[in-house]
């Protein structure tokens, strides 16, 4: 569920996790590393293990000073060439750092090659995670701070976004610091890269297609979103509702889903993510938690977040001042200069917007076979008068009623291209069922 997961590999702070041999692997570790034309490296004390390999402090034996390629002390990260990261050739994790090269808040690979039965990548090192902070901290952390990470995490997956990709993997095991007593000890990063995906077509440059593949669950159970559960295709909105869940961890010290064990721990845990209202999960947190937690749980697929916007709730928690806050908060501030030469904030699709912010969030589950991707819509906190258009500009676009409910006079409704029907006649009434009743119906036939 997480705990000490693989930390990305760059942390000095973690400890030697687990068994050195990965599941069928038994190649022993390398005692020096010379790949791409980098310096030699004696392998030193181990940092973490995880699903994407296990990660070494490296010490550079010719020298060395400084940060980056030139530094004394890196990380070292070995993945084993059957892992299961390693199927089609070089990890895949490669080339998503590649891709996402000086990108703000993903650290430096500085070399990358082959040596022995390993795929080796040389990285910066960094300082501890937000898990093991948050352990030395006593299991809780301030508002103040926590609100420092939520801009500066903002930022990162704003960053990581613009890219095309979504990170995939969001938790406190999965953000570090700078190495401590150096310039960048309280600036943020973000690592492991091994589940990111694409969520914009590198050809079209539009959103990916939506897909439902419900025994193809990735990430962590503690922080994944509702729609990961579901099998759902990754979009932005994933990232940012598995931060407010690390965000409400982090404040908190839990959240009301752990604690969950056996094989169907992930559909329990979904199911409690979904029954547990904002306003419960948020209880003893700021406000900004709250509508925070509000705003991207009812995002939809293929919805650009308002990073600026998310920023800007967690303002009233961070001093004024910049240059004493716990957490360097350099990135979240240029998201809210560069937001600020586009469009005005208050056009009509925004205003708009603004009208779901505080609603909570229904959520339907549609669990099915596989079978080719089904083309679904769904209305809710719909009144009378505006149930007709709905329904009509649905049948217009192939769209039959699946299933509907009503409450005081507001209306649910799915509609979706795989009923099965032909045709289908409705009528709404204030009669159902032959008695007159407070609030309107509908009548399927």
């Amino acid at each position: 569920e997480g705990g000490m997961a693989d930390s990305g590999g760059v942390s000095a702070n973690n400890a030697a996790a687990g068994n050195d041999d990965e599941e069928g692997n038994t190649a022993p570790f390398p005692e020096t590393v010379q790949i791409g034309g980098s310096p030699e490296y004696r392998v030193e004390r181990k940092l973490g293990k995880g699903g994407f390999g296990h990660v070494f402090v490296g010490r550079r034996l010719t020298g060395g000073n400084g940060r980056g390629a030139g530094a004394q002390e890196v990380a070292i990260k070995f993945e084993h060439n059957t892992s299961k990261g390693c199927n089609y050739g070089p990890p895949y994790e490669w080339h998503v750092y590649s891709a996402l090269g000086g990108t703000h808040g993903v650290p430096k690979v500085h070399y990358k090659g082959r040596q022995g039965d390993y795929y080796v990548m040389i990285m910066d090192m960094l300082g501890p995670s937000l898990w093991d902070s948050w352990n030395s901290a006593g299991q809780t952390m301030p508002s103040e701070m926590v609100a420092c990470i939520a801009a500066e995490a903002i930022s990162i997956l704003e960053s990581m976004h613009s890219k095309g990709y979504v990170h995939g993997d969001v938790k406190p095991e999965n953000f570090l610091l700078g190495q401590p007593g150096t310039p960048q000890e309280k600036k943020l990063f973000l690592v492991d890269l091994g589940l990111a995906t694409k969520w914009k077509d590198p050809a079209t440059q539009q959103h990916v297609d939506y897909d439902q593949r419900p025994d193809a669950f990735r990430g962590t159970v503690r922080y994944a979103s509702a729609h990961a559960h579901l099998g759902r295709t990754a979009s932005r909105r994933d990232d940012l509702e598995s931060l407010a869940y690390t965000l409400v961890f982090l404040h908190r010290g839990r959240l009301p889903w752990q604690g969950y064990q056996g094989d169907n721990k992930s559909f329990l845990v979904c199911k409690r993510k979904m029954s547990t209202s904002p306003d419960i999960l948020c209880g003893l947190c700021p406000q900004p938690f709250k509508l925070f937690l509000e705003t991207v749980v009812n995002m939809k697929f293929d919805e650009e977040p308002n990073y600026s916007k998310l920023i800007s709730l967690f303002d009233v928690l961070i001093g004024p001042n910049p240059s004493i806050r716990p957490i360097n908060t350099d990135g979240a501030q240029k998201v809210g200069q560069k937001r600020s030469r586009l469009i005005n904030d208050d056009d009509d699709s925004n205003a708009r917007k603004k009208i779901r912010l505080g609603v909570p969030a229904t959520q339907w589950i549609s669990v099915y076979n596989s079978r080719s991707p089904m083309k679904q819509r769904y209305h809710y906190n719909v009144a009378d008068n505006r149930l007709a258009p709905h329904v009509e500009k649905g049948n217009e676009d192939g769209l039959l009623i699946s299933s509907i409910s009503s409450c005081v006079d507001l209306w649910a409704i799915i509609m979706d291209a795989g009923t099965g029907f032909t045709d289908q006649v409705y009528e709404l009434s204030p009669h159902f069922l032959h008695k007159v009743e407070e609030t309107s119906h509908l009548s399927l036939v």
